[in-house]
């Protein structure tokens, strides 16, 4: 009998986890409604009934690797306001040649707000990721949609000299799409992020997109100091910010102080920790 090829043995044990999650309105406090959990994802919802629910996303397998497949599934109904966020950097770890996939889908209908801010997504070196979002908002609703990348631990003396990152957005707006970008970095990425074009040799990269929003907001966030580069533009109903630093610590500092410019309400304790 023939073993096995190597790569055949580590694709059998791949994860594949997936959240399906509703959250509806009643009488002016949010609730969890449907919700289903498959493989290592989980999705909490810690703290006392209120207007807005903040929903945790865990994973128990503690990180990502070549050939895992995720789906985060969300919806808020009319009228519901959520929070989401998660309980730790996700991490991505080396690959042995598949892509690790995530594929995100945002529904936020009549009336309702979404807040998207999980922690940030850490690349180690030789990682493959490649996540797809799509997002389908109601003319009247609120999005914050919120992701960072943190390219290598350079804390731990950690670069993140090759890999692969493809992140594609796609976002809707009453079914006519509003906004649609990808990043895309192959091969030795450290060199490209070193590039004045680029990164100007940071580490850390991340993009908030708030729906509605107006110059108003994109001059509210240019008034405000920043320790890396930090950036807004307002179109279309829309703002979008990008944030470049050196690393993950000064990045989420930045990212911080973007979002308590953005939301009147507080932010989750898990992202502030």
């Amino acid at each position: 009998m023939t073993a096995a090829p190597a790569l055949d043995v580590f694709a059998a044990n791949r994860a594949v986890g997936r959240i399906a999650f509703e959250a509806r309105a009643n009488c002016g406090v949010t609730r969890r409604g449907r919700l289903r959990e498959e493989g290592p994802l989980r999705l909490r919802c810690p703290g006392s009934p209120s207007p807005e629910l903040e929903a945790v996303i865990v994973n128990t397998a503690g990180g990502v690797v070549g050939g895992d497949r995720f789906e985060l599934d969300v919806s808020v109904a009319a009228g519901a306001r959520v929070i989401v966020t998660s309980t730790a950097a996700e991490k991505i770890y080396r690959s042995l040649g598949p892509d690790a996939a995530i594929d995100v889908k945002l529904k936020v209908a009549a009336g309702a707000s979404l807040a998207w801010l999980p922690q940030e997504t850490i690349l180690f070196n030789g990682a493959r990721l490649r996540r797809n979002v799509h997002i389908d908002v109601a003319q009247d609703a609120r999005l914050i949609f919120a992701e960072a990348v943190v390219f290598g631990r350079p804390g731990m003396g950690e670069v993140m000299e090759r890999g692969s990152l493809l992140d594609r957005w796609r976002i809707h707006r009453d079914g006519r799409i509003l906004h649609a970008e990808a990043v895309r970095l192959d091969g030795a990425i450290a060199a490209r992020l070193a590039q004045g074009a680029a990164a100007n040799g940071g580490g850390a990269i991340a993009t908030m997109l708030l729906v509605a929003a107006d110059e108003a907001a994109a001059s509210a966030v240019r008034g405000k100091t920043f320790r890396g580069e930090v950036a807004a533009s307002a179109w279309k109903g829309m703002m979008i910010v990008r944030l470049c630093a050196r690393d993950g610590a000064t990045l989420r500092g930045d990212l911080i102080t973007l979002l308590q410019t953005v939301r009147a309400e507080p932010l989750p304790r898990l992202l502030l920790n």
